[in-house]
């Protein structure tokens, strides 16, 4: 067994990672649930610990997305890059994650640092030179990066697979397995051109990855990313490309590489080194104490380094980036990748390039001085093990039913209360009784409680116990009732308020890391600062006798139903505009002749009558007021319209079409039809005012 397989207790230090969104568009509900909630969770809980914490990300910011959004947008890489980092910068403050630093893979200190780590494997002779048969846009003189390739899944058939991925199974792919593969650039079909490309021989960390994975943590990581290493595994790993012909990145830093970059997936994780460079150097630190396994015995590391990310980079942060990292031979090894799996959105899969998301920026402007509200909804729907499907009405029940009429409810009545009996000052405590004695004891549990769920990395299992300590002030309260017990025993209620008052305080701890901005109005409130994780266990007086508190406001307000509304409204919009959007055009039909069109006869008419055709469930017999006679149509509607619906329509008729016999029924006409982008049959029919029956359509 190696040393690094070996789980580590009580380290010096944490190194905690959170995936790099890509600079192509801002951050949505899917990121934050998947990655960015519970890595900051995760890290406020081990600065209350008084642990030594860095928190490190940023944007990441080439690659193919960035290209093709520069492409889309007309503008330039740069312009993107800058564009979407400053909304996601923003956002991220906004939003209270606590990141030690966030930084830019654009940056020179990135540049440096990638081409270094680079270099140092190519002089170890970790890579394999190769001339490969690359996909070639002859019109677009150009070499196809993956993304830039589009053609059918050789696995299961998916005429929109990318050339990295098919997004409808799930299979990692090359571009060249594509089937009929088309250039996103030009359309046309790309052909073969030698290249020559560094890999990276997956194949020979093979075993290792499998018993530093598979073996050493098959008890402590999560089953979704054990299957996930065991399916590549057991495929069998092969060498891939670090490097790509492209024209934006970070130039291959060798000869003979002239116009290539090094492959995004290679230098984006190198990304969390580089901000942690940045970091350390600015707050005069060593980086390497939070990379390298230099500070205890036998070679060993005293660092803890956990990679936050999705699903879907289970493979880059397991396989690719310890394969690198093992070959570079001086940094640590992950001691967890706590994946998180995909979140869904109002039963349908979150899409950006379909605008089918909640965007973090505009759910900041919907609801200001909301943040904890989505922090909680995401939390207690964590697609920790499964996908889950978040809904604007169990985020308002979560608010109202929860946040509001738990939380918000126990805290108000503490505060209330003590400023109505004793002007906000903390009461001494007389005798306990069994039942304080209890509750007192409960409280003093919680921490430890709440503390095992998260150093598992089970974040909505910790809100969960979070909240049964308001739960527990609350049900104290109401079993012990001081509004009434004031009437008869002043001295008793002096010591139910002093109770309650320190499970408050515990509260304004222990929900920091799920609700920061409720901790920090709670501390205000309490007119409390600097406790600590552990001082909830170790004393149940927190607030003390004689001490000050603050006047009550409102923690969390109901959210309205119209408000919510409002957000399914936009989310129905999205979907009819993109059904719009994807509508097929039927082509334009051969060229006709003024003297064809002038021989139809277009007349406005009105049902006036309409049945079933018997025996036939697409047909409707109508009889049909053309102004110039009544007479019978046979119209192929039956599955859209019932008779009843139709009868007074004013529509389109084809008067001097050719009679024609249905089922016996002589049909004199045709109405004028047409369909919506969703399969919806409509009337193409006359609506303005004084249109009389019988008027020419010319």
């Amino acid at each position: 067994m190696y040393t690094e397989f070996t789980m580590l207790e009580n380290p010096k230090r944490y190194t905690i990672t959170a995936a790099l969104p890509y600079t192509n568009g801002p951050i949505h509900i899917g990121h934050l649930a998947g990655v960015y909630v519970p890595s900051d969770i995760y890290a406020r809980y081990l600065r209350l610990q008084g642990k030594d914490v860095a928190f490190m990300c940023g944007s990441d910011e080439h690659g193919v997305a960035i290209s093709m959004k520069a492409k889309k947008e007309g503008i330039t890489p740069q312009e993107v890059i800058d564009k979407y980092d400053a909304i996601i910068r923003k956002s991220f403050i906004d939003f209270g994650i606590s990141f030690d630093n966030y930084s830019r893979t654009s940056s020179k200190i990135h540049h440096d640092t990638a081409q270094e780590f680079f270099r140092k494997l190519y002089d170890n002779n970790d890579f394999i030179e190769e001339v490969t048969e690359q996909l070639y846009d002859a019109k677009a003189d150009q070499f196809l990066a993956d993304r830039f390739v589009v053609g059918t899944c050789p696995k299961c058939g998916n005429e929109e697979a990318y050339g990295d991925q098919c997004e409808k199974c799930g299979s990692t792919l090359n571009a060249t397995d594509l089937i009929n593969p088309k250039s996103t650039i030009t359309g046309e079909t790309p052909i073969l051109k030698s290249t020559k490309h560094w890999f990276l021989p997956l194949d020979r960390y093979q075993d290792f990855l499998k018993e530093w994975i598979l073996v050493g943590h098959a008890k402590d990581w999560k089953t979704n990313v054990l299957g996930q290493v065991k399916s590549w595994l057991d495929d069998g790993l092969k060498p891939r490309a670090v490097t790509r012909d492209l024209d934006w990145g970070i130039d291959v830093p060798v000869d003979g590489a002239e116009g290539k970059k090094l492959y995004v997936w290679f230098d984006a994780p190198i990304g969390y080194i580089s901000a942690t460079k940045e970091w350390a150097a600015r707050e005069g630190k060593n980086w390497e104490d939070y990379w390298k396994k230099d500070d205890s015995p036998n070679g060993g590391t005293s660092t803890k380094l956990v990679h936050f990310i999705g699903k879907d980079n289970i493979v880059f942060h397991c396989i690719i980036f310890p394969a690198m990292l093992k070959a570079e031979g001086t940094y640590i090894l992950p001691d967890n990748v706590p994946a998180n799996e995909f979140l869904n959105l109002e039963g349908n899969k979150l899409s950006t390039s379909k605008n089918w998301a909640v965007w973090l920026h505009e759910y900041l402007q919907d609801f200001p001085d909301k943040q904890d509200s989505l922090r909680y909804a995401l939390t207690s729907n964590a697609p920790e093990t499964k996908d889950n499907d978040f809904t604007w009405k169990d985020f308002q029940a979560r608010n109202n039913n929860e946040l509001a009429s738990i939380f918000g409810n126990f805290i108000n009545r503490v505060v209330v209360l003590t400023n109505k009996y004793y002007d906000g000052i903390v009461p001494s405590s007389n005798d306990f009784s069994v039942v304080d004695e209890q509750t007192l004891a409960e409280l003093k549990a919680y921490p430890a409680v709440i503390s095992s769920s998260i150093e598992r990395y089970r974040f909505r299992e910790a809100q969960g116990e979070m909240m049964n300590v308001a739960r527990l002030g609350n049900k104290y309260l109401a079993d012990e009732e001081p509004w009434k017990m004031i009437k008869t025993d002043h001295g008793r209620v002096q010591t139910q308020m002093y109770v309650a008052l320190q499970i408050a305080a515990a509260l304004q701890i222990l929900c920091e890391p799920f609700l920061p901005f409720t901790s920090n109005k709670l501390a205000t409130i309490l007119n409390l600062k600097d406790l600590k994780w552990n001082t909830v266990s170790e004393t149940f007086e927190l607030l003390k006798p004689g001490h000050k508190i603050g006047q009550a406001e409102i923690l969390f307000s109901q959210i309205e139903d119209a408000e919510i509304q409002k957000q399914i409204d936009k989310l129905e919009a999205t979907k009819a505009a993109n059904k719009a959007e994807n509508a097929v055009i039927e082509p334009q039909k051969e060229t006709s002749t003024f003297e064809d069109f002038s021989k139809l006869d277009l007349r406005v008419g009105t049902i006036i009558e309409a049945e079933k055709m018997p025996k036939a469930n697409k047909l409707l017999v109508l009889k049909v007021d053309t102004g110039m006679d009544v007479r019978t149509i046979v119209s192929g509607i039956a599955e859209h319209f019932s008779p009843e619906e139709v009868v007074g329509k004013r529509v389109t008729v084809l008067v001097n079409l050719a009679p024609r016999a249905l089922r016996g029924v002589e049909s004199q006409g045709m109405i004028l039809m047409t369909n919506l982008p969703d399969g919806k049959l409509v009337f193409v029919n006359p609506d303005a005012d004084g249109v009389s029956n019988g008027a020419l359509i010319s």
